[in-house]
């Protein structure tokens, strides 16, 4: 099984101000998906991790290229990378849209989850955008086409719906407290397995055409997933999600 793991990085511009003097730094955070990314690997799952800023030039523009994966996960990786191509952005050429090629790719029998995060499903200041974007159609819950953080600094805990769901097979029921989510709703044809604050979706798999795809509405990294990465179904939990998208399980 291949999965080609999207997002979850980011660079850090910042300004040292030393007395008279100021100095503008920056660099590239080296580890933001490294544990999802390792805890996954060792669960022995072949994983490509493609970096945001890689993303927008190299993420795949062809169904053949897409179709090398079993499984696509966009963590934390806002639509405008994936949709706008620096070479079509800057150089006025025309790109495939790729995120219409991912709905294809789904119909076609691929699989495709989102996890959650400041640039996932609407994000703040819907900066994200999925909702005006063709995933909109093929993920299994309906997005806001505003800011959707729903923001829990003293935590806020999941709660089971569908307890004999594939995805949960061996995770344990007690759930670790999150500090925010995007706030999404499940869509009639998807199965809603856990909800989080008031009814909002938490986890959501849906079939779509020959396909899955899935949603998990909170971080798999700090900062809101901080005690989930610490959490002993953090391992279970994000394999079974790639297998059952990927026909698996």
């Amino acid at each position: 099984m291949k999965v080609l793991f999207v997002g979850e990085t980011w660079a850090t511009q910042e300004t040292h101000l030393k007395g008279f003097d100021s100095v503008a730094l920056c660099r590239v955070e080296m580890d933001p998906a490294k544990l999802a990314i390792d805890t996954i690997r060792a669960a022995g799952v072949e994983l490509d991790h493609m970096a945001g800023h890689i993303a927008a030039y190299k993420f795949p523009e062809t169904l053949e290229e897409l179709g090398a994966y079993d499984a696509v996960i966009l963590s934390d990786v806002g639509s405008n990378t994936l949709m706008l191509d620096p070479e079509m952005m800057f150089g006025g050429i025309r790109k495939p849209n790729r995120l219409k090629m991912m709905t294809e790719y789904i119909k076609q029998g691929g699989g495709i989850a989102m996890f959650g995060g400041y640039l996932s499903f609407s994000g703040i200041e819907n900066k994200a955008r999925y909702a005006m974007t063709p995933l909109a159609e093929v993920l299994p819950v309906t997005m806001l086409n505003y800011d959707d953080r729903m923001e829990h600094p003293d935590g806020v805990y999941p709660r089971t719906l569908i307890k004999d769901h594939p995805v949960l097979n061996g995770v344990d029921d007690h759930w670790p407290w999150f500090l925010g989510y995007n706030k999404i709703k499940a869509k009639p044809e998807a199965q809603e397995i856990a909800v989080i604050g008031e009814d909002d979706t938490f986890l959501a798999g849906m079939e779509f055409g020959k396909g899955r795809t899935f949603v998990f509405a909170s971080d798999i990294a700090p900062h809101w997933g901080a005690e989930f990465t610490r959490w002993s179904g953090y391992q279970t939990l994000l394999v079974n999600i790639i297998k059952w998208i990927a026909g698996r399980l």
